[in-house]
């Protein structure tokens, strides 16, 4: 069974509904799916060898630069010390389109996991405002597909 490891960072609740939308297609696929909050989570998890795909999930705040969600912050730091070489990692995050930076901390995450030497899969997920579990389902197929192939 392939395991798949999803971290978020949530303020509001709506990263964290995406995070657990996206478990359950991951984990009715027969992923073995392990979901954990940012604050919970150490970067080191990412390249871990055993998963065969990373799925990182932030909010991004502010409207004069990119600001990633307060707990999703050290990993993002820390990523720097990863190695993603050879890593399948996917994005996902919520943001609010009224904003300069609509969903910046989904491009700041996948700019750092290709830097880093991740293999991104698909096209990232940005939501605005409240996830709409349609949507996050079909995506999170797509992925799942993805890895499966």
């Amino acid at each position: 069974m392939s395991k798949v490891l999803i971290v978020y960072g949530s303020t509001t609740g709506n990263t964290e509904t995406t995070a657990e939308y996206i478990a359950s297609v991951f984990s009715d696929r027969g992923f073995d799916v392990t979901l954990k909050d940012a604050a919970n989570a150490s970067a080191s998890e990412f390249g871990n060898g055993e998963n065969a795909l990373t799925l990182l999930g932030s909010s991004t705040w502010g409207d004069d630069e990119i600001e990633l969600q307060d707990d999703f912050v050290p990993l993002f730091d820390d990523m720097d010390n990863v190695d993603l070489s050879g890593r399948k990692v996917a994005v996902f995050g919520c943001g609010d389109s009224s904003y300069t930076y609509f969903c910046g901390a989904v491009d700041a995450i996948e700019e750092k996991a290709e830097k880093q030497g991740a293999s991104l899969v698909g096209d990232s997920l940005k939501i605005d405002g409240d996830p709409d579990r349609d949507e996050v389902c079909a995506w999170a197929g797509k992925v799942a597909d993805a890895v499966q192939a």
